[in-house]
């Protein structure tokens, strides 16, 4: 396949789409760096933490599926700006928040926003790419969402507590930014096509569950958003209570996701683009598998944890990244793409992201916390056999 030359036009609408999901990043996740004094000032427990973020979870899922299939019919740019300017307006509004009712309101918002943000930017990224480069920039796009997220928004807030500054302002530091790229998203994504009128939101969603790895990709976001889940809400847990290390080791171990999760979605998802999305898609959820494994072996050492846990997110987010972008997109027909990717968030988010921490919580509260990683271990079996049954969607080796 001859490749195409970068121009002008790709790589800026790649940056502003990767600097739009960075800033979801920080929308996510930004508030649990401040649970701890969140949670002191406004007198919130564990449950409460659980909620407002399964109902951001939640949300985020059912924005995906609506707002995906409504972004193919009226244009993905009007979607994106939207949905810019909501939480960007929203995350200096949890600020404003006085109590549990407030927060959780706030953040239901914002995790619509979010989900309507996501699947579109994903279309909006194979749409200004060309096909030998589809994963390579949806990889970068998606990786900005734990490089801000998990990487550089506990830095900043860590740095801010400490010099003293309020949490509520905090907040409202990444308000102008957010308003900012919704400006650039105006002005630099075209317009894509959209979706005949004539059809309805079932008929499109029924057309998408046509395709056969559709199905497989839905039950395979499962497996990955469970991993994701159950290693970054239970793991801190699991790493002191049961590990008995200090909390600063757990700090140190638990930044191994942001930083493998950001390696691993670049690498792999460049990497399919070479030998193909299902030989990547088999060896990251392997590797996974294995890593989990190990994990639930290895005692207390920093540096053993650091590198399976690395592994494991290196190998685990590129799942999640090439299963709603390359994969989902190259699937269905073009004018389908976003429908198609939400529809895949949609059962990751309410299944992995609401379903899982709840599952999660009861295993260990009868069997222990030193049981967890059974549940994603399971689950990334699973992930394994969907993986093999997946048919190729790379153009060139698809046809090949």
């Amino acid at each position: 396949m001859t490749k195409s030359p970068v121009t002008r036009q790709e790589w800026q609408a790649v940056l502003i789409l990767s600097l739009g999901f960075g800033l979801v990043g920080i929308d996510r996740f930004l508030i649990s760096t401040m649970y701890p004094t969140i949670a002191k000032e406004l007198d919130l427990g564990y449950g409460d933490i659980g909620s407002i973020t399964g109902a951001l979870a939640l949300a985020w899922g059912v924005a995906a599926l609506i707002m995906g299939n409504l972004s193919d019919r009226i244009g993905q740019r009007r979607v994106l700006v939207g949905s810019l300017i909501v939480f960007s307006l929203l995350i200096g509004g949890s600020g404003l928040a006085a109590g549990l009712g407030g927060l959780l309101l706030v953040r239901v918002v914002m995790g619509f926003a979010d989900g309507a943000f996501t699947p579109a930017s994903i279309a909006a990224t194979v749409n200004s790419s060309p096909p030998e480069r589809h994963g390579r920039n949806v990889g970068f796009q998606q990786t900005m969402l734990v490089l801000f997220g998990l990487g550089l928004s506990p830095l900043l807030v860590g740095f801010l507590l400490r010099e003293g500054v309020d949490w509520r302002y905090i907040f409202l530091i990444f308000t102008i930014p957010g308003l900012l790229i919704a400006w650039a998203t105006w002005r630099i994504i075209p317009e894509s096509p959209k979706r005949d009128a004539e059809s309805s939101s079932v008929s499109d969603w029924l057309a998408v569950l046509g395709h056969r790895n559709i199905w497989l990709l839905m039950g395979g976001m499962f497996c990955w958003l469970t991993c994701l889940i159950i290693t970054s809400a239970f793991m801190p847990s699991y790493l002191v209570d049961h590990l008995k290390l200090s909390d600063l080791q757990m700090g140190s171990i638990m930044s191994s996701i942001g930083f493998g999760a950001m390696a691993g979605t670049i690498i792999l998802s460049w990497l399919s683009d070479l030998i193909g999305r299902k030989p990547v898609m088999i060896l990251g959820s392997i590797g996974a598998l294995a890593g989990l494994l190990l994990l639930n072996q290895t005692g207390a050492s920093v540096p053993t944890l650091f590198a399976i846990l690395f592994m494991i997110h290196f190998c685990n987010n590129a799942l999640i990244t090439m299963t709603v972008g390359p994969i989902a997109t190259e699937t269905v027909p073009m004018a389908l793409m976003t429908t198609a990717s939400g529809m895949v968030i949609a059962a990751g988010e309410i299944l992995g992201g609401g379903l899982a921490p709840i599952i999660g919580g009861q295993v260990a509260e009868r069997f222990g916390i030193d049981h967890i990683l059974w549940l994603p271990i399971i689950m990334m079996g699973v992930g394994i056999l969907l993986c093999l049954a997946l048919k190729e969607t790379h153009p060139g080796k698809a046809r090949a």
